[in-house]
């Protein structure tokens, strides 16, 4: 693998850092990348579904997950993944991803995990052939394609350090802090890095040294490479052994830093927990001398590093090795965002022609593109476009529902307020408010419940058992007047159009053994109408590759109870509109109707 990432990388970022992931995304739109390199965040405690990002002067919406199985599985393209986690949680994090697969790399931020833990989870990865980088470290970044969260600090410094286009250096440390300062010189003396990876201060890295040197040595935009290694450990002999082997052959510079600790009398820990040397041959001089005995460009000191970059970057350049940039027109960041107070995912009217889910609306509007009002509220409702047999149910399903006579609650409700000279709005809000669990309701009880029966493989018997322990009436069963021998038309309207049109029912089929036990203690606890369109409703989602979740969440939303809603509408408008033109006056109840029970004085 010549390179870690590409522009088309994408990560889930594990714990929702909102300063690095902002960067991530900034990063993104200056380098014009066609998609964010972040698709989903797992946030365990949080109870939101999405968070709201900057992507230039705009805002996208990255979703957010309750744990990375549920992430990976929605982002199935995503392949790296950026471990925020603490260092209590960085471990089973990452052993976790390792096991659900299909990350290529991971990189870890938290330092001081245990180094047991550190070494066995290091050696998982490598097993399956997963890179870490990490733990202790700010990540890595393949200028013009993909950076991880911090790498290269602020916006400015990174078009500063040439970081948003690719250059010529692949640019490999320990320190994230030198990584960024060793970018800026590279962006002076030559014409940036190709590639960068800082690989972490902990004891023990997933990523050593060698590892991504021998990668660089592969990516063809590399065309010399740069190590900062440190007094400690012996990785830096494993590029001698490397290139006397002809393993890697492009130009070397490396410095270890850490030459002060000759000056010490005992062995003295600079900054990361690696960089301490334990003998002669881990001292910064010792590993200086040898690289420079191995042909490899080494300064005399570190403020000599400047030079012998440019030297290298100029000679490379005269030989035709390097050709000479062209800078690519990037995209500038605002100063003044703002963000959005709303959100609206379904319809736009900034455009030319309003769009119904990014379809105009004439071509859903007029009799002649074939599409009726169940097109609309498949578009609005849901964000697609469903088919025929679909679209022809919710219609059916509206119709079927959009009146029951003026004696009815919600009905009854529209006609007194129309009669009290009310307007046609308010009459409905009033017929509108009655709708609820005793009128109307049925259709989410009934989906709810019944779904849940047939998810837990419960008998009918059992769900009857069930519903008596949770002290709930079977929503969708019972009929006032309807029986086995008088049936509901509209039942059994709605369960023909399902048998020729539905690809299949498997919950209505459940349900219909459910009715049969009801109705063999009482004809009357029959499926009725209510219980009918949440049932089938779910069947339709089913059809349509909805996951369970998805129809979970729809029923609990009330989605069922909104089409109730809308059908119902209609017919109340018809009596609010009857009642207005019949000049009806104000209506009061017959004294006679009322039982009036007050304590005698």
């Amino acid at each position: 693998m010549g390179q870690l990432f590409n522009k088309q990388s994408q990560a889930i970022f594990w714990n929702n850092n909102r300063a690095a992931i902002q960067r991530m995304l900034d990063y993104d739109y200056v380098i014009k990348r066609e998609t964010p390199s972040v698709a989903g965040i797992v946030a365990p405690t949080s109870s939101n579904k999405f968070d709201k990002f900057f992507y230039g002067d705009d805002e996208v919406m990255i979703p957010l997950y309750k744990n990375t199985a549920l992430a990976k599985k929605a982002q199935p393209q995503a392949d790296v993944l950026l471990n925020f986690g603490s260092f209590r949680t960085a471990y089973d994090v990452t052993m976790e991803a390792v096991d659900i697969g299909g990350f290529n790399t991971i990189m870890i931020t938290a330092e001081g995990i245990p180094e047991r833990l550190a070494r066995g989870m290091i050696a998982y990865a490598r097993e399956r052939n997963v890179v870490i980088i990490g733990p202790a470290t700010v990540g890595g970044i393949s200028p013009g394609a993909f950076k991880i969260a911090n790498v290269g600090g602020t916006i400015e410094n990174i078009i500063n350090s040439k970081l948003h286009r690719v250059g010529s250096c692949g640019l490999v440390t320990r320190s994230g802090g030198l990584f960024n300062e060793l970018a800026n010189i590279i962006s002076i003396n030559a014409d940036g890095i190709a590639e960068g990876v800082a690989i972490g201060g902990d004891r023990f890295v997933g990523s050593v040294f060698i590892d991504n040197l021998l990668r660089m040595e592969k990516n063809p935009d590399v065309k010399y490479m740069l190590l900062l290694g440190e007094v400690g450990g012996a990785e830096e002999y494993k590029l001698i052994d490397a290139i006397k082997a002809g393993k890697i052959k492009k130009p070397v510079i490396a410095w270890c830093i850490g030459t002060i600790a000759k000056h010490y009398d005992s062995g003295v820990q600079f900054g990361h927990a690696g960089a301490s040397a334990n003998d002669d041959r881990e001292t910064a001089e010792a590993k200086n001398k040898a690289m420079s005995d191995a042909g490899i460009s080494v300064p005399e000191s570190f403020n000599d590093l400047p030079d012998v970059i440019s030297n290298l970057y100029n000679k490379l350049l005269s030989d035709g090795t390097i050709k000479q940039i062209v800078e690519p027109e990037i995209n500038s960041i605002s100063k003044t965002r703002r963000s959005k107070n709303f959100i609206c995912t379904i319809s736009d009217d900034r455009g030319e022609e309003a769009t119904y889910a990014g379809f105009p609306i004439s071509s859903v509007a007029t009799p002649d593109t074939g599409k009726g009002i169940g097109d609309v509220v498949s578009l609005l409702w849901f964000k697609k476009q469903y088919p025929k047999w679909a679209t022809d149910f919710i219609e059916t399903v509206m119709k079927t529902v959009a009146d029951h006579g003026p004696a009815v609650s919600g009905a009854h409700n529209a006609k007194v307020t129309a009669r009290a000279g009310k307007s046609v709005v308010e009459s409905l809000v009033t017929g509108l408010l009655t709708i609820g669990p005793r009128f109307g309701g049925a259709i989410d009880g009934a989906a709810k419940y019944f779904k849940y029966a047939n998810d837990n493989n419960l008998t009918p018997k059992e769900f009857l058992s069930y519903m008596k322990k949770e002290g709930v009436p079977i929503p969708g069963i019972g009929h006032r007047i309807k029986s086995l021998k008088n049936p509901d038309l509209r039942v059994t309207g709605l369960m023909n159009y399902a048998a020729e049109h539905f690809p299949s029912t498997s919950l209505l089929d459940y349900a219909k053994t459910v009715e049969q036990l009801t109705t063999s203690k009482k004809e009357n606890l029959i499926l009725n109408v209510d219980g009918t369109i949440g049932i089938l409703m779910v069947d339709m989602w089913r059809a349509l590759d909805y996951t369970e979740t998805q129809i979970d969440e729809f029923i609990e939303s009330g989605t069922l109870n909104a089409f109730f809603i809308v059908g119902r509408s209609i017919g109340f408008i018809g009596h609010i509109l009857d009642e207005k033109r019949l000049a009806m006056p104000m209506y009061r109840h017959p004294m006679d109707d009322i039982l009036y029970s007050l304590p005698e004085n």
